[in-house]
């Protein structure tokens, strides 16, 4: 999301979702003491994070800490709930939604993770600094200036990864800030 140093440079949204788009709904399943699958969350996702002053709104869908999951006693429900993720889990996965403001962009930004990207709502332009979105920089903007629009990422982690015999690391660029305070 676009960022500015004008304090009065606010977005619109101040919760999930942006108040122009539809509820979104969370079904966690499980198994009930016969084995038949059950479901044991329905809700809007465990955490919400209003972005760069209200130009969007994070929601954290799921995540996991570890590859393969260990589902066993609900252990992967746990982390979800008890752990809001930074832009990735390494060796696991974060499923998360963005409603992005009106006409919002994203800082350029490199997570070091494979992202799948799907439009929700809306219509979005990606742009790179070159080349293909595998650990290269990028942003996002929402393309319409009139309403929000929203993504879906899933994130998962990757191996160290190297270019050109040069280390490539992880770059948050201006969304460094957003996730400080989480873990890595």
């Amino acid at each position: 999301m676009a960022t500015s140093t004008d304090s009065d440079d606010h977005g619109p949204i101040t919760r999930f979702p942006a108040d122009d788009l539809r509820h979104a709904r969370r079904y966690i399943t499980s198994h009930n003491d016969s084995g038949e699958g059950v479901f044991v969350v329905d809700d809007d996702g465990a955490h919400h994070r209003v972005m760069v002053r209200g130009k969007g709104v994070a929601n954290i869908i799921y995540s996991t800490g570890s590859n393969p999951v260990d589902m066993n006693d609900e252990k992967d429900i746990a982390y979800a709930k008890d752990n809001e993720p930074g832009i990735h889990v390494p060796n696991g996965s974060v499923a998360r939604l963005i409603d992005f403001a009106p006409g919002v962009e994203s800082p350029f930004h490199r997570a070091m993770s494979i992202d799948y990207g799907v439009v929700i709502e809306g219509t979005f332009e990606l742009s790179l600094d070159s080349g293909v979105n595998r650990g290269t920089m990028h942003k996002w903007r929402n393309c319409d200036e009139s309403r929000s629009g929203r993504m879906l990422f899933v994130l998962l982690d990757v191996a160290p990864l190297k270019v050109a015999g040069k280390s490539i690391e992880q770059d948050l660029g201006e969304l460094a800030s957003e996730y400080a305070d989480l873990q890595h």
